[in-house]
């Protein structure tokens, strides 16, 4: 068995996923909210853990649900089903989804799945899901979530940098500078206070569930980015999350912003900090790319670029000139024409 399924064996794992009640309820109130999408409708559940995603779809009026999942766990689940007396209408299914044969199920209406990890694609379980869909989802059918976004920001990371700067009376700046040369290996996983963010967040990748292939998913980001700072601060790092939409229009964030989730924020630690002013342009390239040796992982890489050569948003609000001067110019044509342009490319300026 893979170790990735074999890690979910631990129940500690389900009780903490359990116990986040963002995660937990950002489902029970889209399946909920669309109870007509659901009544009498076949569902298949891809990674059903502990069967709560499949008991909810029952409860809104499924006549069947698939419940797959490929660890040990399915013969917990069965327990689950008939303490709840819902075991006549879900089918625990002990298998990986990419194992099943295509023929020997029934197109299912509806696909529920959590299948996000940090960073969103950690643990590459949206390959399973997209695998589900090409082969088990009728033509028309939903999935719950339909839309994923991933977003990113700079920020700062004061305790990371500012702990060694005094401890007790003591100055180890030098252990400092070699503890963050070791963090900025490999991403950290935390919650960052929603005072550190420097800029809002970017938006790196906008995956539609319902068409995305697997082989999108190979490179996500690589675009460049311009993030213009809303305050003054210390440019130490660049923080990650995501946010998933369902079919009836709500969302779940795993932002700053929004309330705790077990996912927390990701975090790219940069090995040394840069001050930064507010309306102060910070341009990077972000890309996360599959690992090849291990395709439940991805590679993120970065690269600090400079904001004078990259493309900025337009309207931008960064206080580089060629951004005031075109500024300027969308001001007085919107008050001549009551027209905005929206496009965002290139500016140059001879200046």
């Amino acid at each position: 068995m893979d170790q990735y399924f074999k890690s979910y064996e631990e129940l500690d794992i389900h009780q903490l996923m359990l116990s986040d009640k963002i995660r937990v309820l950002a489902y029970k109130t889209a399946i909920f909210n669309s109870k007509e999408k659901f009544q009498g409708k076949i569902v298949m559940d891809v990674g059903a853990g502990t069967g709560i995603l499949s008991i909810f779809s029952v409860q809104a009026g499924a006549k069947k649900v698939y419940a797959v999942e490929a660890n040990i766990l399915a013969k917990t689940i069965e327990q689950v089903l008939k303490e709840n007396n819902v075991h006549n209408k879900i089918e625990v299914i002990h298998s990986k989804v990419e194992d099943i044969h295509p023929d020997s199920l029934e197109k299912v209406d509806i696909i529920v799945s959590e299948w996000m990890g940090f960073y969103l694609v950690h643990e590459g379980m949206l390959d399973s899901l997209l695998y589900a869909r090409d082969h088990f989802l009728q033509e028309n059918g939903l999935l719950f979530p339909s839309i994923a976004k991933l977003y990113a920001s700079p920020c700062q990371l004061r305790t990371m940098y500012e702990f060694w700067d005094n401890v007790h009376g003591v100055s180890m700046r030098c252990i400092g500078k070699r503890y963050r040369e070791i963090k900025s290996i490999k991403p950290e996983v935390l919650y960052l206070n929603q005072d550190d963010l420097l800029a809002e967040g970017k938006l790196l990748a906008w995956l539609d569930l319902k068409c995305i292939s697997t082989e999108e998913l190979n490179l996500l980001g690589g675009d460049d980015y311009v993030s213009v700072c809303d305050k003054d601060g210390r440019y130490q790092g660049i923080c990650i999350w995501f946010a998933v939409e369902f079919p009836d229009g709500s969302e779940m964030s795993t932002g700053p912003y929004d309330e705790a989730t077990h996912w927390k924020q990701t975090i790219i630690v940069l090995p040394t900090d840069i001050k930064v002013m507010k309306h102060e342009p910070i341009a990077f390239r972000l890309n996360l790319k599959r690992n090849t040796l291990c395709p439940r992982h991805y590679n993120i890489e970065i690269n600090l670029l400079d904001a004078e050569e990259v493309e900025h948003d337009v309207p931008c609000n960064c206080h580089l000139t060629k951004c005031i001067i075109i500024r300027t110019y969308i001001k007085d044509y919107t008050n001549n024409e009551d027209i905005l342009p929206t496009k965002s490319h290139k500016i140059e300026s001879n200046m």
